[in-house]
């Protein structure tokens, strides 16, 4: 307490020097007068006007002094508040509109932050990088087993590299059956990645081999909440899929990689396959201390180079593609997010265009004010401070209801986005979006305030004390500030309007589409079975499927069933791959043995057999005339009944194409066009055994539509079905599709316990196709509900913008409505007046929303379908509509010009 009222002595005792210094010059210098003959009062006088303004002598000094800043900035604060507390409306007006610009930008800046700018949760995580091969035409593809091994062997930049991948399975605790994200691994995985685990231990050696007893990791999440955080894991074991697997560890808390996995188990318990045509895997990698991205890609490309120059058409590598992990794990959203990001900046460029307008107005009807404290003697300088404090208090309030607005505004977001969106799981108002937004305050802070301290300092100000406040229409410059400034703000509200149409057509291109099959009434059941390669486990697959088929075929309202491996729109795994057409009578007996043996038995484990089948499928695809490449699926003969696919040609499957009878093939219409487009593909023969182990050879005996398996955006794929009979290996992800007369809603817990009675190791997944088809169009409804929401906010800050421009300018141009109205002029002459300057205003920021929104929406093109980035029709709607609600703005200021009284007007203060 004594230090603070020693502090409070000091500069009080230099405030009383102060005034004793000056008032010691002024006596001496009317002393120096009165002694050269002038009288006292003349003296008193001739002394104060040579030494000046005191007030500003005193606020020089006092900034000599140094350390008078917190004090300075206090009053100026505390006179802040007080400036806006007598203007209540404009501060909260003004308030409110920053908090929207400042909560939605904060808002998008943490899911970009969250999703593309957090560091991963690893080690130096600049140092992981993604690797794919990298085909003649620049495509990227998974990494072949035997690519995969050279490049591990052979490079000298990388500290190791993984193989990884992931799928949907059916995992069983014992008593609790679960679909879970499983991953494999390969033995370098979590070395790289610096996972160890926080109880057990990692996979040893011994764990990683073909025919190792399996065993897998578990993550935090699933061993808390499944297996209740038991401490002892020496006696848990999971049924994962066909394997039941010790668990020896448990990893950390919020790993989960990749995919949101739940499950590790080790890559090398299966084997590896020699085709270094089959692209299979995922690959990790870490660069090594001090080596660059760019130099460590061209190492591993030269490598790939070198194989394709020793094994020529039998590898389809020509070199390899390399990323950091964080850009290969985002690069589905980083373009849209960063649009997103440039959108709601420019919604905040629009907000603060409105306060400035508020701030500019609040100056003039502070005109007498300010033009007193500067007679007074407060320097520029001072009343530009006064200025920031002002906008400081101002933005920062906005700022604290942003960020409030903000937590709310998150939530909402992480609900709207789509659930496959990477890094969700690491948006929040955490501590550095928190110090974006305090920066984001501040900015606009300096913005704010260097604007209005410049206008509100300037020397018209000054002026205003001499014209005496007699209703002056304001100066030219201070009209067309305000007015630029609601160019601007027309312009972005055009450029985020014309991004939002042009977003909302192409999702009405999209959702016009004919995706091949119809959604209505259609349920569909996802499984996760076990993989079922030797001859009794197919025997058994076929016979549960059949039996699923045949119960829910008898269920009321039931009209068609049917399956699938690659259920159209889905976000499952999809399979492709090269097929050759074949002459069957051209196979030699030692080719045809080959196929018998493999038809016969388990080949995934028959080493010589597998390397056999590669060299045999090696061979078929070096002819480009006779190989193609299309997508696959494993199907019944009800399933293009049940989803109205129309059979074109040919037959669908039926009771015929049973496991030991000549295997058959439907294929799509693209199909035709692409491989036979001038003849009948019925009855030729094509070799597909790549896809799922069986060499047999598949003969065509239909061909149905074309259906957009991956997306509504992509053309459809040439496509071959196999029956599930026939190929039961390939349906360890299978969905069953029921057509029902009515609600397909009603079906569903019918269609989950039929699947649980079956196998309760099976957990389903259902949801109806109407879910489906809508969900398939979640990013772009997403990114469309965003930029609407910024456009319209935007648009409404542009009205009122106009609407305030206009109304503070009739306000300010009272006495001269009233000259003229008193020489003649009409309502229509006065309406006209104000209202042909607001059009002026908006073309012209239509004009230069039209020219910044040509060259701007070039970045949105990878976001459009079916709509050009420079669509005439958007253009010219957005344009009408905008001019349309500028007329409207301007109509209620116009008409307010025609009310006034001329004798009124000419008595006007």
């Amino acid at each position: 307490m004594s230090f603070v009222g020693k502090g409070f002595s000091e500069r009080d005792k230099r405030e009383q020097d102060l005034d004793e210094e000056i008032g010691s010059h002024l006596r001496m210098a009317e002393q120096d007068r009165v002694e050269s003959g002038q009288s006292a009062e003349e003296a008193r006088y001739a002394a104060r006007r040579e030494m000046g303004n005191v007030s500003l002598i005193k606020e020089v000094t006092r900034g000599m002094w140094g350390g008078n800043w917190m004090s300075s900035l206090l009053q100026d604060l505390r006179y802040g508040v007080r400036v806006l507390l007598r203007n209540p409306g404009f501060s909260l007006i003004a308030i409110f509109t920053l908090a929207l610009g400042i909560s939605a930008t904060t808002a998008i800046f943490s899911v970009v932050y969250g999703v593309l700018l957090r560091p991963l949760p690893y080690d130096h995580p600049e140092q992981l990088v993604q690797v794919w091969e990298k085909d003649s035409k620049g495509n990227q593809m998974p990494m072949a087993d035997p690519n995969f091994l050279d490049l591990r062997e052979q490079n000298h930049s990388l500290q190791g590299l993984a193989e990884f991948g992931a799928g949907i399975e059916s995992v069983s605790n014992g008593s609790d059956a679960k679909r879970l994200m499983v991953a494999w691994a390969s033995k370098d995985f979590f070395p790289l990645l610096r996972a160890t685990p926080v109880i057990g231990r990692g996979f040893a050696p011994e764990d990683q081999r073909v025919g190792a007893a399996p065993v897998a990791l578990v993550s935090y999440n699933y061993w808390k909440q499944s297996l209740n955080s038991v401490q002892d894991l020496s006696s848990v074991k999971l049924r994962v899929g066909d394997k039941s697997a010790s668990v020896v560890g448990v990893l950390r808390p919020g790993f989960r990689f990749p995919q949101d996995s739940d499950v590790w188990m080790p890559r090398e318990l299966d084997v590896m396959l020699p085709a270094r045509t089959a692209h299979n895997s995922d690959v990790l990698a870490r660069l090594q201390d001090g080596v660059s991205l760019s130099r460590a890609r061209d190492d591993l490309d030269s490598i790939g180079q070198g194989i394709k120059k020793q094994y020529g058409d039998g590898v389809d590598m020509v070199g390899v593609a390399m990323v950091q992990l964080q850009d290969a794990l985002t690069s589905t959203v980083r373009s849209s997010l960063l649009i997103l990001l440039c959108a709601v900046g420019f919604l905040l460029l629009v907000a603060c265009a409105n306060v400035m307008n508020l701030l500019l107005a609040q100056a003039a009807a502070r005109e007498s004010e300010l033009a007193v404290r500067a007679a007074l003697g407060a320097s520029r300088g001072r009343m530009v401070r006064q200025f920031m404090a002002e906008t400081l208090l101002l933005s920062l309030a906005g700022g604290v209801v942003g960020v409030i607005a903000a937590f709310w505004g998150v939530q909402w977001l992480l609900r709207l986005a789509p659930p496959e969106t990477p890094g969700l799981a690491g948006v929040s108002l955490n501590l550095p979006v928190l110090f974006f937004a305090l920066g984001l305050s501040l900015a606009v802070a300096v913005g704010l305030g260097t604007f209005t301290a410049l206008r509100g300092s300037s020397h018209e100000i000054r002026t205003a004390l001499a014209e005496g406040g007699r209703g002056s229409a304001g100066s030219f410059s201070t009209q067309l500030i305000g007015r630029t400034i609601v160019v601007m703000q027309l312009a972005i509200t055009m450029t985020l309007l014309i991004g939002a149409g042009l977003l909302g057509r192409s999702l009405i291109h999209v959702l016009s589409v004919d995706p091949g099959f119809r959604t209505e009434h259609v349920v569909a059941i996802d499984m996760a079975l076990p993989n079922a390669f030797s001859p009794e486990l197919k025997v058994r697959r076929v016979q549960f499927l059949n039996e699923v088929f045949s119960r829910m075929r008898a269920l009321p309202g039931v009209e068609d069933v049917g399956g699938t491996n690659a259920l159209p729109l889905s976000t499952g795994f999809h399979s492709d791959g090269g097929f050759a057409e074949v002459n069957p009578q051209q196979l030699s007996p030692e080719t045809r043995d080959m196929i018998n043996r493999a038809a016969r038995g388990n080949i995934t484990d028959d080493s010589p057999l597998v390397k056999e089948l590669s060299d045999f499928f090696g061979q078929l695809f070096r002819d480009p005339k006779r190989s193609g490449y299309a997508d696959y699926g494993s199907v019944s003969e009800g399933y293009f009944r049940t989803m109205g696919i129309p059979l074109l040609r040919g037959r669908l499957f039926d009771d015929r194409d049973a496991m030991d009878a000549p295997h058959v093939a439907v294929i799509s219409e693209s199909l035709v066009r692409e491989k036979w487009p001038n003849q009948d593909p019925l009855g030729h023969t094509i070799e597909f055994g790549n896809m799922d182990g069986d060499p047999r050879l598949l003969t065509v005996v239909g061909i149905v539509g074309d259906v957009r398996e991956r997306n509504l955006e992509t053309l459809p794929r040439p496509a071959i079905y196999v029956n599930y009979r026939q190929r039961p290996q390939a349906t360890n992800q299978f969905s069953v599709v029921v057509r029902t007369a009515g609600d397909p809603q009603s079906v569903i817990s019918s269609a989950r316990k039929i699947i649980h009675d079956l196998d309760p190791d099976v957990p389903p997944s259902t949801n109806t196709f109407t879910t489906i088809f809508a969900a398939s169009t979640n990013g772009r409804r997403f990114n469309l509900v965003l930029l609407g929401i910024f456009a319209g906010t935007a648009l409404l800050l542009a009205v009122a913008g106009i609407y305030g421009v206009l109304a503070y300018s009739v306000a300010r141009r009272t006495r001269e409505m009233g000259v003229r109205m008193a020489l003649g002029a009409t309502a229509g002459n006065v309406r006209g007046l104000v209202m042909g300057q607001a059009m002026i205003t908006t073309a012209i920021g239509i004009s230069l929303g039209l020219l910044g929104s040509f060259i701007l929406m070039r970045f949105l093109q990878s976001m459009l379908y079916e709509v050009g980035s420079a669509d005439p029709l958007t253009f010219a709607a957005v344009a009408i509509l905008l001019f349309g609600v500028a007329l409207l703005a301007s109509y209620l200021p116009a008409r307010r010009a025609t009310k006034v009284d001329p004798i009124v007007a000419l008595r006007y203060e």
